[in-house]
């Protein structure tokens, strides 16, 4: 086969590839139940600028909204003991840092 040939072959895999990752990513997203639930049983504090909560925020995707959220960079005065973003407050236990769906399905009894 001819040079040109492999290279067509080779790109047409490589977007075949990249579109079933893409496919797969927004299938493992958090249903809008998954996030309520969460939600009903936590409070997230992040902050503005903070890499680890766009981090956090990005694994919620659209869910994110029905999240319980503060924001420490705007209520300070809500996020007295709170030293790192983002946090997780569940069943009055921090949690710091970005926490996976599965832990905090386990933390929050979320199923």
């Amino acid at each position: 086969m001819k040079k040109r040939s492999w290279v067509t072959i080779t790109i047409i895999v490589a977007v075949i590839i990249l579109a079933i990752v893409l496919i797969n990513a927004s299938k493992n997203g958090v249903s809008k139940e998954t996030a309520m639930c969460i939600a009903n049983n936590s409070i997230l504090y992040v902050q503005f600028g903070c890499h680890a909560c766009e981090i956090q925020e990005e694994m919620f995707g659209e869910n994110y909204q029905y999240l319980n959220v503060i924001d420490c960079w705007f209520e300070r005065e809500r996020c007295e003991g709170i030293t790192f973003t983002p946090t997780w407050l569940i069943n009055n236990e921090k949690y710091d840092e970005v926490q996976t769906i599965e832990k905090l399905k386990e933390l929050t009894g979320c199923t």
